[in-house]
């Protein structure tokens, strides 16, 4: 098997990890009566499960044998609003990091085609890293005064729902 098909597959499992551990900080925001926070968790969650999700697609339409990896339990306690936030910033620049090098590993290997469609994926993680980086700063702000401050940016900026992608790689079993 070529070193890509195992970063793959090792990146479904972080993929999958990234939305737990993107549940377990929406849970405390939610138990924190911060909604709007753990609305915008919740939609990061999904959008983790999708990407992974994408990827096991991209298996089956290669003809490679998938298999679903375990996880580890994500971490659910915090001491600040802001922690989760900082944590969520790290994960993204992981992951970014991950997808790096699947790509690098496609062009090594010579394949166009997976080295073509890791290109999304490079694109949506500068998104998610650029989206993470505002929200902390204004969770770091707002925390000194009012984080309540944060719920208010967030249902202006974000207003619940985001659209899906028309030119995102297709889920196995659809996109949530």
């Amino acid at each position: 098997m070529s070193r890509f098909i195992d970063a793959l597959t090792d990146q479904i499992a972080n993929e999958f990890a990234a939305s737990q551990q993107y549940v377990a900080i929406a849970v405390w925001y939610d138990g924190e009566t911060l909604p709007e926070l753990a609305g915008f968790f919740y939609r990061q969650a999904v959008e983790e499960r999708n990407h992974a999700m994408m990827l096991v697609q991209y298996l089956l339409d290669a003809g490679q044998v998938v298999a679903i990896p375990g996880v580890a339990a994500p971490r659910t306690a915090f001491a600040d609003p802001a922690e989760p936030v900082a944590l969520a910033l790290a994960q993204e620049r992981r992951v970014t990091d991950q997808i790096s090098a699947l790509a690098s590993f496609a062009r090594e290997e010579g394949d166009l085609v997976a080295e073509q469609y890791m290109q999304w994926f490079l694109k949506e993680q500068l998104e998610e890293m650029s989206s993470m980086a505002a929200l902390l700063r204004t969770v770091e702000r707002a925390s000194a005064s009012n984080i309540l401050l944060v719920e208010a940016y967030l249902a202006r900026t974000t207003g619940g729902a985001t659209a899906p992608e028309t030119d995102a790689p297709r889920a196995a079993g659809g996109a949530l």
